[in-house]
């Protein structure tokens, strides 16, 4: 059984999949079972964090191997001495990967809940801590130094401020508050910084919070791909259509050695 509930979508969204899925033509070549298990694979897969931590290498800077070695003894501090591996992309030659370790299945609850919006719950999912404004609920007495348990809101049906929720939420891990509740939801206007410093998350993935700035971006692969494909060259003149925050762009200007 999957860790994760079965991921939904917007009815727009649903139908896009299901022309591509569940096509005629497709189900004349594949038979119908071997269709839907593809549509249903889709679907477990995209209810999950990916299997690597993808970073791209400012190779306009430094070096891949100077790199690799730096963020290797970086984890390592992090993990507290479990040895995950930095691997180089066998094709593209500035992506570092490194593998995701989960769902890990035996951490212990505890009574104390922090609820999350789900872009929040999808941030911690890849590594991050809490912070402030992605909180939506706690529970009622919960203090700064109290062990939280960290569940995401993936419906969207919590209310903010609430004390408790029971509608459908997703377990993240556990973690150490750094603010009470009060000072969550005060009155007084909204704060930012770290709400909750994540210690147990069900997936033990990297956090890239001011790890090595100037060389790594933390970037999707697919992205990635796409300036590769695009083969710039210098003097070249670009136009990004979709550019914020700008990994695209910056990685387009490194392959481009700046010109």
């Amino acid at each position: 059984m999957s860790f994760f509930p079965k991921i939904s979508f917007h009815c727009e969204v649903e139908e896009y999949l299901t022309k591509v899925f569940r096509n005629n033509e497709l189900i004349s070549a594949l038979g119908i079972q071997e269709a839907e298990s593809k549509y249903q694979s889709l679907l477990s897969h995209l209810s999950h964090p990916p299997g690597f931590t993808t970073v791209r290498v400012n190779t306009h800077l430094v070096s891949v191997k100077h790199v690799k070695k730096l963020l290797f003894e970086e984890i390592q501090k992090q993990f507290k001495g479990l040895r995950v591996p930095v691997l180089e992309h066998p094709k593209l030659q500035d992506i570092l990967l490194i593998p995701v370790i989960g769902p890990r299945q035996d951490l212990k609850k505890h009574a104390t809940e922090v609820i999350v919006g789900a872009q929040c719950g999808y941030a911690v999912l890849r590594g991050a801590h809490v912070y402030v404004p992605g909180i939506i609920s706690t529970s009622r007495f919960m203090k700064a130094g109290d062990l939280v348990s960290v569940y995401s809101d993936v419906e969207g049906k919590c209310k903010r401020g609430a004390k408790e929720f029971e509608g459908v939420k997703v377990f993240l891990g556990n973690g150490i508050s750094e603010l009470s509740r009060g000072e969550i939801f005060s009155s007084s206007g909204p704060l930012n910084g770290m709400g909750i410093r994540m210690t147990e998350p069900v997936y033990l993935s990297p956090s890239f919070d001011n790890v090595l700035p100037s060389h790594l971006f933390l970037q999707n692969l697919p992205s990635v791909v796409v300036s590769h494909i695009l083969n710039p060259q210098p003097g070249d003149r670009i136009l990004d259509m979709c550019a914020a925050p700008g990994g695209k762009t910056t990685h387009l200007a490194a392959l481009m050695h700046d010109q």
